[in-house]
């Protein structure tokens, strides 16, 4: 399926879903953003078939941040269309990203940047090409972290890490992110797209009612009290004990056979 700057296919029960504005390495412009949202409408339309998800880049970029061709300089328009791109765009974008109902695997495949950092930090498994990197870019163009680069990074690696690759803007190669905890695993670039593909089906394979439900507890842990957690914890337990995945993973498991699941 073609959208806007967005490309989208379905391998069984994975979607992969790549960015594809390859003429300016895949920068994020409005109309890439609609194309997005598009897919998403796309995977959420097939939400008892798709149970995980691969977002990559197409080329030899995964993503360089927000499209800067074409925008008005002029200070004040500057300032507002920044912000407003931000909150109508972007920021629906994320949300539908930490909401949905399947594991994300993000395989980044050359530079990210900026926004484009933060979209593959949304992946609850993120792979690397070796050749990849990081970068806090906005301080090169006069502009603080967004996309919500500022609470993800601090609960990554740290203030001090954090902090630093926003005020200094350098890069921060996959290796090194791999050693910080940034991510979860470096392949050599010809076979990360292979990798991501046999990780993604291995999730897909498994019990995806507990596994959205997990998803959910890390990403809402940080907000919450030790308190909350456990209650959390507690409703999130009830919902997955009820699945027809647990009755066939406890069966599995006494007669001594892999498990079956289907994700209900």
């Amino acid at each position: 399926m073609q959208f806007k700057h967005v490309t989208l296919d379905f391998d069984g029960p994975v979607a992969v879903l790549r960015l594809d504005h390859q003429e300016v390495m895949n920068a994020v412009s409005i109309d890439m953003l609609g194309g997005l949202a598009e897919a998403l409408d796309a995977i959420e339309d097939r939400k008892d078939e798709v149970r995980c998800l691969v977002a990559t880049g197409a080329g030899k970029a995964f993503c360089t941040g927000a499209n800067l061709q074409g925008r008005n300089t002029q200070k004040t328009a500057g300032r507002s269309n920044a912000g407003s791109a931000l909150e109508t765009a972007f920021h629906p974008f994320l949300r539908r990203l930490r909401r949905l109902h399947c594991p994300i695997v993000t395989a980044v495949n050359g530079p990210a940047a900026g926004a484009g950092m933060s979209f593959a930090l949304m992946g609850d498994m993120i792979l690397c090409a070796r050749s990849a990197y990081f970068l806090q870019a906005f301080r090169r163009i006069g502009l603080v972290p967004d996309c919500g680069s500022t609470w993800l990074l601090p609960r990554l690696i740290g203030k001090a890490r954090s902090v630093e690759l926003s005020l200094m803007g350098e890069r921060l190669p996959a290796e090194k992110a791999l050693e910080w905890g940034l991510v979860n695993r470096v392949h050599d670039d010809a076979v990360l797209m292979e990798e991501a593909m046999k990780l993604a089906r291995e999730l897909a394979n498994g019990p995806t009612v507990a596994l959205s439900l997990i998803r959910k507890l890390y990403w809402d842990s940080p907000e919450n009290t030790f308190e909350e957690q456990l209650n959390l914890e507690f409703e999130s337990q009830r919902l997955a004990g009820s699945t027809e995945d647990f009755k066939e993973g406890v069966t599995a498991f006494l007669e001594k056979r892999p498990a079956k699941f289907r994700g209900k």
